[in-house]
């Protein structure tokens, strides 16, 4: 199987709309699988489903199938019982919505998980959250050392002052560790900054082996709380990785922009209590980036994305 595209048409609902839709279409060789949902608001400020349905197309016809309706009412989503029940459209589906992962590292509180102890088990995985970066990193020194020594001179590029990690697995749980050039001092994850955590997690998910890497990764404003030239090797790092995976993140970085061309970037303006798209292009913005960078002409108004 190639590596999926998908279309996803989400029309994000106010306290007036009284559902939200929901299209995906994943091609694969074979043909494309699509599933749709629609959700009502229920008691509780929560969501039920009142549709639901999938179907796969083969390439080979030039008519779709038919839709395979699910049960309506229900919290959860009915495609992962059908994917757990054998039926091979759902569990292709099901997997591949697997294969899409979203990252934020905002959470770097006192009790963040990134700052907790974890089992040296739950490693194969970087978390959603970089919770579990201490086994993670633990994993790649032991099976894989050719990327984490790839991840250490990584962060040693933004970070001049950092050694090494270190791994005192404590009746099966690990702390996240690193010692300092200079010194034998350890320090833990309670005595590191929030910037420098958020560094860690970025250059371990974005650094590890291709092999690893999901079809879809998810990044919400992987910028926040980085230095400027930590920003820009972060860019590199996106660059870099979104030639074997296709890579979508939420920025407001003028920093960030800077490192991408027109193409690469979809403006979100609010028109009327509506999010609309807006794909950039060079063409269009060719006088203007003779004399201005992305960045200057969002400060100017020139491309939106206002709040």
């Amino acid at each position: 199987m190639s590596r999926n595209s998908g279309a996803l048409a989400l029309f994000c609902m106010t306290d007036r709309t009284s559902s939200i839709e929901a299209q995906l279409r994943l091609v694969t060789d074979a043909g494309e699988n699509e599933y749709f949902i629609r959700l009502a608001h229920a008691a509780g400020d929560t969501l039920i489903f009142t549709e639901e349905k999938y179907r796969f197309s083969r390439s080979a016809f030039s008519t779709s199938a038919n839709w395979t309706d699910l049960d309506a009412g229900q919290r959860e989503a009915k495609l992962v019982n059908k994917a757990e029940q054998g039926d091979a459209t759902a569990r292709t589906i099901h997997t591949l919505l697997r294969r899409v992962t979203f990252h934020q590292f905002h959470n770097t509180s006192d009790t963040a998980r990134i700052r907790q102890k974890w089992s040296v088990d739950e490693g194969r995985w970087l978390k959603e959250d970089a919770g579990n970066l201490a086994p993670f990193l633990f994993r790649l020194q032991s099976q894989q050392p050719r990327y984490y020594h790839r991840i250490v001179e990584t962060i040693r590029l933004i970070l001049p002052f950092f050694a090494d990690f270190e791994f005192d697995a404590q009746y099966g749980q690990l702390l996240l560790q690193w010692r300092e050039k200079g010194t034998d001092r350890i320090f833990n994850a309670s005595q590191t900054a929030d910037g420098m955590l958020r560094i860690l997690a970025l250059v371990a998910l974005l650094q590890r082996p291709e092999f690893d890497l999901p079809d879809v990764l998810i990044l919400d404003e992987p910028e926040l709380g980085l230095h400027p030239y930590a920003i820009e090797v972060v860019a590199g790092l996106i660059r870099a990785a979104s030639k074997s995976v296709q890579i979508i993140l939420a920025t407001q970085s003028v920093s960030l922009i800077d490192r991408f061309y027109p193409e690469d970037i979809v403006v979100v303006n609010r028109v009327e209590r509506e999010s609309q798209f807006q794909r950039l292009g060079t063409e269009a913005l060719a006088e203007w980036l003779k004399e201005y960078t992305l960045s200057e002409l969002w400060e100017k108004n020139v491309i939106g994305g206002r709040p």
